[in-house]
């Protein structure tokens, strides 16, 4: 292959900026949810409903993240059988 492929990568301040916004929307919710004015069994399941969201939200987000890191795997791979046959190949060779 003749080319490196540049890894992509989010800067500190996209970083820092998803953890605050994660933090402050948890937190958000949580406190929403334990000065809701009603049963604690209501506030448990509220809680226990957002808990497993957040974890779907993860669980998704890497599932997305591991199909497009294995497409770009499976790109390279066959580029470089593509590479490797037109190296090999010559155009005047006599059949």
């Amino acid at each position: 292959m003749t080319e490196t492929p540049v890894k992509q990568q989010s800067t500190t301040a996209f970083y820092g900026q998803a953890v605050a916004s994660f933090a402050i929307a948890m937190a958000a919710t949580s406190i929403g949810i334990y000065r809701l004015d009603t049963d604690a069994w209501v506030r448990a399941f509220l809680a226990i409903a957002v808990l497993y969201l957040v974890t779907s939200a993860f669980t998704l987000a890497k599932v997305i993240r591991d199909r497009q890191e294995a497409g770009q795997i499976v790109s390279r791979v066959d580029q470089a059988r593509l590479e490797k046959l037109l190296a090999e190949h010559d155009p005047f060779e006599k059949i």
